[in-house]
């Protein structure tokens, strides 16, 4: 059994916070809201009063929603107390994860990047592929606290950073995927073709995997509420592959129009409160403006 503290029980850190009480270990957790605090305490792992007192514990990992939620929580002063290694399994910016590694590193913590491929569910069963960065050493250590929460590991290079520009770009698929479905899906259905059954074959013959079918259902069954992963953070998904793009001097040519999918539907009073499988909504409503339209 270890000593563990976890950071951030949204519902995908509450998932893996409870894999590792589930596995024996002693868990200390701490969110800004209480709530998700006192279900786990239910279950077995131990308040911690602060983030640094989850940090204190030796080994760490926090799951925070972005790089604005990272800032809050761990700040300079907050990580003071951190001891051992750090994981930082949020989906947050390389530049985010430059800060965090030296933060950690001026005060001889190890820190190490390990975003998360999977929803909710996947987290809860142990099953998420988690992708992750930084000293072989130190990933070594956390090797078998990560098999516990997934079900593989991908090692991606020595600095933590190269973690979050995976995963910004598996997540930039993921955007082009949603759109390419709701584009197709649009086209087939104003021709009297049942999107159901155009799904069907999408996914019997050239595109079968997780994306296509999970998110193909969605949006032909319309069934974007409750989100497991809200619009606006698909949006802040996509601003990551635009700064992470330009950092490296490349044009994505797609980039431009899909953000203009996610403008306009955050700007939707309906929209902005589904999943971001939702953004497909855009397209099949007509709300995408014509070429003529935009012409002033």
């Amino acid at each position: 059994m270890a000593r563990i503290g976890f950071i951030g029980l949204g519902t995908m850190g509450s998932a893996m916070a409870r894999r590792l009480v589930d596995a024996g270990h002693d868990v200390h957790v701490w969110n800004r809201s209480p709530d998700a605090v006192a279900e786990l305490v239910a279950v077995g792992a131990v308040a911690a009063g602060s983030p640094g007192e989850a940090l204190a514990t030796g080994l760490s990992f926090s799951m925070l929603a972005d790089d604005d939620a990272v800032e809050a929580v761990l700040t300079k002063d907050g990580v003071a107390q951190a001891r051992g290694i750090h994981v930082c399994m949020a989906s947050i910016s390389p530049a985010e994860a430059d800060l965090l590694e030296s933060r950690f590193a001026e005060i001889g913590v190890g820190y190490l990047a390990a975003p998360v491929l999977g929803r909710p569910a996947v987290a809860a069963a142990g099953k998420l592929n988690i992708l992750t960065a930084g000293e072989d050493a130190a990933i070594d250590a956390v090797m078998p606290f990560l098999e516990e929460l997934g079900a593989r590991v991908w090692r991606l290079g020595a600095r933590p950073r190269q973690a979050n520009v995976v995963k910004v770009a598996v997540n930039y698929n993921i955007i082009h995927a949603i759109q390419a479905l709701g584009e197709s899906i649009a086209m087939t259905e104003r021709h009297g073709i049942d999107p159901s059954e155009f799904h069907e074959l999408l996914v019997s013959t050239l595109f079968d995997g997780v994306v296509y079918r999970g998110y193909g259902r969605q949006i032909v069954d319309g069934s974007y509420v409750p989100p497991g992963f809200l619009m606006a953070l698909g949006f802040k998904d996509l601003r990551l592959a635009e700064e992470v793009a330009a950092e490296a001097g490349l044009a994505l040519p797609t980039a431009p129009a899909l953000h203009r999918v996610y403008e306009i539907a955050l700007a939707d009073d309906e929209l902005r409160r589904f999943d971001w499988g939702g953004a497909a909504e855009v397209t099949r409503r007509d709300l995408f403006p014509t070429p003529q339209e935009e012409t002033p």
